[in-house]
């Protein structure tokens, strides 16, 4: 029984690490083909993986010029940071209200929440359309900032309400008999606590918002007010036949969202161990 046992344990430790390295091999692949076809010669259809005898690294240059990517930048950032803060505050404090406060109808309101989560996106295209068409908001930034705020929701308040409900019960006691009321006590005690929630929360609605195609290209008419990924669409279509140009470009617009979701991961992998946890 021990020699069969150590037998799993060794094939299990050889297995394991190869299955990872073959999912980080089929994951990595795209991106290396894309760099590697950025730096190619301009004009050329490379094939197969193979570093180029002269790497053309102006090409993230030319396509940084040829899409306006500074502009795109700006537009994207103060998308971002139209959404996200405010989303988050949103989403946090109804959390709270219906994991930790007596509120009326909290189960109700709760579900409504959860049948967000069962309405595909594409459905609500185009009555968001219309709306944005109504409030005199087509072609501007404000648009997809109301909309990604409201299309947010559902998800947020069902994150944040799974971390104030499995919050322990004894600290927030503890407030309520120190004499703190539900604002001091979520101010001093369940925000600090609930940080690495709020911060993977955040992460996933800064990545939603900056690779957001569909709103940004129907909601939004120029190019130079989209997200970068909404103004993608109009660079292919300029440089449809520059296959080398769109995949530096390409890079060039996922290299934001990478670098943040790399400074943001310890907190995201925290977030979700703290909820397995709980759980």
């Amino acid at each position: 029984m021990t020699s069969i046992t150590s037998r799993r344990s060794a094939s299990e430790r050889i297995l394991a690490p190869a299955i990872i390295i073959v999912v980080i091999g089929f994951t990595l692949t795209p991106f290396v083909s894309m760099l590697l076809t950025a730096l190619q010669p301009r004009d050329t259809i490379p094939t197969g993986l193979s570093w180029p005898t002269d790497p053309q690294w102006h090409n993230f240059v030319d396509a940084w010029t040829a899409a306006n990517m500074t502009a795109l930048l700006q537009s994207s950032a103060i998308i971002v940071l139209g959404v996200v803060p405010a989303s988050l505050v949103c989403a946090t404090m109804a959390g709270y209200a219906l994991g930790q406060l007596r509120i009326p109808a909290a189960r109700p309101l709760f579900l409504l929440f959860v049948a967000g989560l069962t309405i595909p996106f594409e459905a609500l295209v185009v009555p968001l359309y219309y709306e944005m068409r109504d409030l005199g908001l087509l072609n501007t930034r404000a648009a997809v900032i109301l909309a990604l705020i409201g299309l947010f929701q559902p998800f947020g308040v069902f994150w944040m309400r799974a971390h104030f409900v499995t919050f322990p019960p004894h600290l927030a006691e503890a407030a309520r008999v120190d004499g703190a009321g539900p604002w001091a006590s979520f101010r001093r005690i369940h925000l600090p606590l609930a940080m690495p929630a709020i911060a993977a929360l955040g992460l996933l609605q800064f990545l939603t918002t900056w690779n957001q195609f569909i709103l940004a290209i129907i909601l939004i008419d120029d190019p130079a007010k989209r997200t970068m990924a909404g103004a993608l669409g109009a660079f292919v279509g300029e440089h449809s036949t520059d296959i080398v140009l769109i995949c530096a470009g390409a890079l060039l617009i996922m290299l934001p969202g990478t670098i943040v979701f790399i400074i943001l991961q310890r907190q995201f992998v925290r977030a979700l161990l703290q909820g397995a946890v709980k759980g």
